[in-house]
């Protein structure tokens, strides 16, 4: 289940970040992050697709390190995997912002400081798990729209800072070439901060 959920919003956030451009921007990206959400919400119930919740549940739920370090390495491995089967679908060249797809190195997300972005990541990754455990009592047919909501609202807020990604594995499906030529800089903001953020709470 892990797999398929962290596949899923890899590959489709893969898609969104070619789409992010067309117009009326940013209506358009906005409105394909909040569908994109709710669809994953809707067919994944469940998953946890993040690190960082699974974290969460070692540190405070009792899962055992055996079990989540199973999770973590699931969700690692299909993140790559969704970021190889996007490159096979864009070399198909179905659509016109495929074909300059493949010739990405880092895209360079951060449009910040590294502190600003850091600060900025663990914030989301926070809010999103007070959040996650406020609407637990609320009927999941309602719930996945809120956390389509707030998904949305966060990118509007932060995505042209730092993509507000707050999911190590995400992060490294959207911008592995970020990851290999700044490990640090890139580790600190995309797998620290949010695992923090989910950690304080």
């Amino acid at each position: 289940l892990e797999m398929l959920s962290t596949f899923q919003i890899c590959a489709c956030t893969n898609e969104l970040c070619l789409l992010a451009d067309a117009e009326p921007r940013p209506h358009t990206a906005l409105a394909l992050t909040y569908g994109f959400t709710v669809l994953h919400g809707l067919t994944l119930a469940g998953s946890t697709c993040n690190p960082c919740g699974t974290l969460q549940h070692i540190w405070g739920d009792g899962m055992s390190a055996q079990a989540g370090g199973l999770k973590i390495g699931a969700q690692f491995v299909a993140a790559v995997l969704a970021r190889g089967f996007m490159h096979f679908v864009w070399s198909l060249g179905v659509a016109e912002p495929h074909a300059g797809a493949l010739a990405q190195g880092c895209s360079n997300p951060l449009q910040t400081t590294e502190t600003q972005a850091f600060f900025i990541e663990l914030l989301f990754s926070a809010v999103f798990q007070l959040a996650i455990l406020q609407l637990d009592a609320v009927h999941p047919n309602f719930r996945v729209h809120f956390i389509a909501l707030l998904i949305t609202m966060l990118v509007y807020s932060g995505g042209n800072l730092t993509g507000a990604i707050f999911n190590p594995a995400l992060a490294f499906s959207l911008h592995p070439y970020c990851f290999y030529e700044k490990f640090l800089s890139y580790s600190l903001v995309y797998w620290i901060a949010p695992s923090l953020g989910k950690l304080v709470l």
